[in-house]
């Protein structure tokens, strides 16, 4: 049977006492996913996992050190301990580790406001393999599909608890349920594929399996014939499916380890403009159902609403401990880990602001240019700034879809690609990264 993760983690703590830890945390996590793959109508392959991992750092002044296991016997528990304190005695000084204060810790631990779990009854594998064989028939048949290359549903669900010597103690439960589909067109050189993926916490929120096939094949009956466009400098519309990718690179360059090492091409933008007027970009840790929510950071610190950006101007890093003792600042309440790491920074959920504009509006705007549905490769720098990347999508001409195109390389800088953003006002609302499909101006792009 498994055990009270509150008193795992507390038997950690005390195990690390014990072997001479002068302060320490332990995170335990209990999971279950459970996968079913179908194709061409049958079960391909199907995954279940369980198991309890757990997580020790402890520290001696300002070393420390992390062990991790999957075993949570007694004797691994002081095992773990022993080898930890060992570990962090041969350890270097870091000046900037350590727990957080006990005035900093939030007594708030109750997660249920944010809906992160879906009571009812877990998914048999038998209601999965037919939401995955829905989705791949409903793929299968729409004209122009030659085969779908694969169909999932998948289930997962997952507790986790924290604890630290500093007194902080706290816990919540997170599931999601998901579905995809992956649809191919064409023969031989001319093939082409694409995929339609939808995940939500709560399983009734899912759209249907077959809204999700249809559309995996009708995204890859529409790329068939796609060409190289020309080489030159165009407007780029990148779909709200890739957007997020943008404001990705905007959330690296602000994360404090890229600041605190100077490694990131905002490293001197706070207070200046990294997006035009009248753009935010807010981070919200507390929307509901919302797979990024959380209540605490795992440091113990209670997180809040903020704006990272406002009207267009850079107002905040994203900062664990570490990162803000290294920088001389507080902590924003971003501090991720896992069970066999220290903390770092991440953020969490964001939205941009959304436009006035649809996004075939802005397609008529735009005139001549290039909609990006698709991306692979990366060529970032992060000191610099200079993108660039491979891309796929469609060919616009006079505002409208001319051609599909494929096999091409677009390139910028971001710095001077986020001041120019138009954002449009698609972006679904129930995604971590609410962020519309958005135009940028003077890329170039290389193609024939």
């Amino acid at each position: 049977m498994t055990r009270n993760l509150k008193d795992l983690t507390e038997a950690l703590l005390e195990a690390a006492m014990s072997a001479g830890a002068e302060a320490a945390d332990a995170m335990a996590i209990d999971g279950t996913s459970l996968s079913i793959n179908v194709r061409q109508g049958a079960l391909e392959q199907a995954e279940r996992s369980e198991g309890v991992d757990i997580g020790l750092r402890v520290l001696i002044g300002k070393r420390q050190a992390c062990v991790s296991a999957s075993d949570t016997r007694p004797e691994t528990l002081a095992t773990m301990a022993e080898r930890a304190v060992t570990m962090a005695r041969l350890a270097p000084e870091d000046p900037t580790a350590g727990l957080a204060d006990a005035t900093q810790i939030t007594g708030n631990t109750d997660a249920s406001s944010l809906e992160l779990f879906d009571p009812s009854e877990e998914p048999s594998p038998e209601h999965l393999k037919d939401d995955a064989l829905r989705a791949e028939a409903a793929a299968a048949s729409y004209k122009g599909v030659s085969q779908v290359d694969s169909a999932a549903a998948a289930y997962g669900r997952r507790q986790i608890y924290l604890s630290a010597t500093n007194g902080f103690s706290g816990g919540y439960a997170r599931s999601d349920r998901m579905i995809s589909t992956v649809a191919i067109a064409g023969e031989g050189t001319g093939m082409e594929r694409d995929y339609c993926g939808e995940s939500r916490i709560f399983g009734a929120d899912l759209p249907s399996p077959e809204e999700i096939g249809l559309l995996a094949a009708e995204r890859t009956v529409a790329r068939l014939g796609a060409r190289k466009p020309k080489t030159g400098a165009y407007p780029m519309l990148f779909d709200e499916r890739i957007s997020s990718s943008l404001i990705g690179h905007l959330l690296s360059a602000i994360n404090g380890s890229a600041i605190a090492r100077g490694a990131s091409w905002l490293r001197d933008a706070m207070g200046e403009d990294v997006l035009p007027s009248g753009l935010s970009v807010i981070e919200d840790p507390h929307r509901p159902r919302t797979s990024a929510s959380r209540l605490f950071d795992a440091e113990g610190l209670a997180t809040q609403k903020r704006a990272l950006v406002e009207n267009g101007r850079l107002t905040s890093w994203v900062l664990d401990l570490a990162t803000a003792r290294k920088l001389e600042l507080e902590s924003t309440a971003n501090a991720s880990r896992g069970v066999s790491s220290p903390p770092s920074p991440t953020s969490g959920n964001v939205t941009l602001t959304q436009g006035n504009q649809t996004r075939e509006e802005l397609m008529r705007e735009m005139g001549t240019g290039l909609l990006i549905t698709s991306m692979i490769g990366s060529s970032i720098n992060p000191t610099t700034g200079d993108y660039s990347r491979g891309a796929s999508g469609f060919w616009i001409e006079n505002g409208e879809i001319a051609y599909p195109v494929n096999e091409c390389t677009i390139a910028g800088n971001l710095r001077d690609m986020l001041k120019t953003l138009v954002p449009a006002n698609d972006a679904r609302t129930h995604l971590s990264r609410v962020v519309p499909s958005l135009l940028v101006e003077g890329m170039t792009l290389a193609g024939d």
